[in-house]
């Protein structure tokens, strides 16, 4: 299969690149392909010729959409109706990687693909009315909710791992809860489901979930770090962006569950350079 992917050099899209599988992977970044504009759209896809797209081009900075609201709508929802649009031109089926995000966290257990969605920040709320397009014009899509994601790139581990190396100690928030998913892991999943053609909404995560303190005190823990990890309420950092206390997700749909978000870690720890 021919697979266009957008977003291609971030966290998740440049995972599929390297997947060896019988599909053959075409990598676009935002310079090579911003999905905003409907020209390079069609010009890519004219190109490629694909039977499939895995749209990872999204705004992610959570506080970032909260002062750029119109760049946030105008990528996570504008951008994917014209890539949606295209595919339903050119009879192809899509890929959207989305959000936890569109959840409130006040359900208290892990939410499903069934669950009312209730985004409280502009990130969430953009990603959702990108979902809402999708579902609205498509019959052909996989919309794939995945959470609190790190791989290449910029990511919560990463930064734990800069900022111990000129602090003795550490706040992280100890009251939000997600399940940290390795985007090699992520990806595998996606290309395994891309060959059931069972259309619909998907949570794919690591299987397990903690909080962003007990995440920073496993990275440390495995790479024998001695920084401090000190437990904070969100209240306590006042972002401009609210998060959901607990989006962990539930996985109803997919045949199989992803390993546990603690053996992911360890392996991406020991095979990344930092």
């Amino acid at each position: 299969m021919r697979i266009l992917v957008t977003g291609a050099d971030g966290q998740l899209g440049s995972e599929f690149l390297k997947i060896k599988s019988d599909h053959d992977f075409y990598g676009f970044n935002k310079q090579s392909l911003d999905i905003t504009n409907l020209e390079m759209i069609k010009e890519c896809f004219d190109k490629v010729q694909p039977e499939l797209v895995i749209n990872c081009a999204a705004y992610t900075n959570v506080d970032g959409c909260e002062s750029n609201q119109d760049m946030a709508y105008e990528i996570n929802a504008k951008g994917v109706g014209l890539l949606a649009g295209e595919c339903i031109k050119k009879n192809c089926a899509l890929v959207h990687i989305s959000t936890d995000y569109v959840f409130d966290g006040k359900k208290g257990r892990e939410y499903f693909e069934f669950d009312t969605t209730n985004p409280l920040c502009v990130y969430g709320k953009s990603k959702l009315a990108g979902e809402e397009i999708i579902k609205t014009i498509m019959k052909k899509f996989y919309i794939v909710r995945t959470s609190w994601l790190y791989g290449k790139g910029k990511n919560f581990v990463k930064t734990m791992l800069e900022l111990s190396k000129t602090r003795d100690s550490l706040e992280v928030v100890n009251d939000q809860f997600g399940s940290p998913t390795y985007a090699r892991d992520m990806a595998e999943a996606v290309v395994d489901l891309i060959s059931t053609q069972e259309y619909g909404i998907y949570h794919i995560t690591n299987s397990g979930y903690c909080s962003w303190y007990e995440l920073a005190c496993k990275i440390f823990d495995i790479n024998n770090i001695k920084t401090d990890v000190v437990p904070i309420d969100t209240q306590k950092l006042n972002r401009p962006a609210k998060r959901p206390a607990f989006s962990v997700l539930g996985n109803s749909k997919l045949k199989y569950k992803l390993r546990y978000w603690e053996e992911a870690l360890k392996e991406y720890l020991a095979n990344t350079q930092f």
